[in-house]
């Protein structure tokens, strides 16, 4: 991939309700695959325990939509998300867009089937302590050379795969070179905004969708933690269906899945994903281009 922007076109839970599984089968034929019970999951990119509360609803959607038992199941982190949706212990998940490019090259014949009626033109923003006196500006801050900073998750799209993607198209630089140390990773993106906001680390770069939900709900200054950079538009979160469904609830089960997560219109429903514009179908060449920048710079094999 070149160094230039990525283009528009280029980048493109209940009757159940589980108690968080910190830990999940790694190996083997999954039990889940046996009790007629679609498990699905989510990255863990904000509050672990506000999730389980969010996604309860959708659960209940979506078993009284699909005529199924349905549960939410929570992961301790993106790996551990990525790695039950391989064992098919959870049978969907609402990836990011490098989760799910990395979840779909390990399950062939799995399908993006929904993304945010936002997600074709995500962005994240760096953003940076009061006490370093930036301001926002159309060009990368190449003031934060050699300052503290914070990615994500390590497998984060928005907190970590873009952002590393520009910090290298506009520097010339690797993030440990241009930030002069190793990469730090907070897991998260509202951990992000805080430990810049307190001033452990000097700037980080995270999801702007959790930095406006905690500036609107009073959980972040932003005089404090201020936006300094926003990057170009790019493709990022999405439903990912596993290709089991199909065997486990019949042929034509995942359209009809798809057509449930599109039809949601509940303001509650569509907090769980911090999507009330909405969801629209997706499909895998949506995310082309993030496969391929994955590849670029190894979070990807070819």
């Amino acid at each position: 991939m070149s160094n230039s922007s990525p283009s528009h076109s280029g980048l493109r839970s209940g009757l159940l309700v589980g108690l968080a599984a910190l830990s999940l089968w790694s190996c083997g034929e999954s039990e889940a695959s046996a009790d007629g019970v679609l498990r699905f999951t989510a990255i863990p990119d904000d509050n672990t325990t506000e999730l389980m509360e969010r996604f309860a609803p959708v659960a209940a959607y979506l078993s009284k939509e699909l005529g199924v038992p349905v549960e939410y199941v929570a992961t301790s982190d993106y790996s551990a998300s990525i790695d039950a949706f391989k064992t098919g212990d959870v049978h969907m998940a609402w990836f990011g867009g490098l989760t799910g490019v990395q979840a779909r090259a390990a399950v062939p014949g799995s399908e993006a089937i929904a993304q945010g009626k936002v997600d074709p033109h995500f962005k994240s923003y760096f953003i940076a302590n009061k006490d370093l006196g930036l301001s926002k500006s159309d060009e990368f801050p190449m003031e934060l050379r050699g300052k503290s900073f914070t990615f994500g998750s390590d497998k984060s799209t928005s907190g970590r795969l873009m952002p590393e993607y520009y910090i290298r198209s506009k520097t010339g630089e690797a993030p440990a070179d241009f930030f002069g140390q190793p990469a730090n990773f907070s897991g998260s993106h509202d951990k992000t905004a805080k430990l810049v906001e307190a001033g452990t680390f000097q700037s980080g770069a995270l999801n702007y969708k959790t930095y406006d939900r905690m500036v609107e709900t009073g959980e972040l200054d932003p005089e404090i933690c201020r936006i300094v950079w926003v990057t170009p538009d790019y493709a990022d979160y999405n439903w990912t269906a596993h290709p089991e469904l199909e065997t486990l609830f019949g042929a034509g089960f995942t359209k009809k899945l798809q057509a449930a997560l599109v039809g949601m219109k509940d303001g509650k429903l569509l907090a769980a994903v911090d999507r009330s514009e909405g969801l629209i179908p997706a499909s895998n060449a949506d995310f082309d281009s993030i496969a391929e920048l994955a590849v670029d710079l190894g979070f990807l094999r070819e």
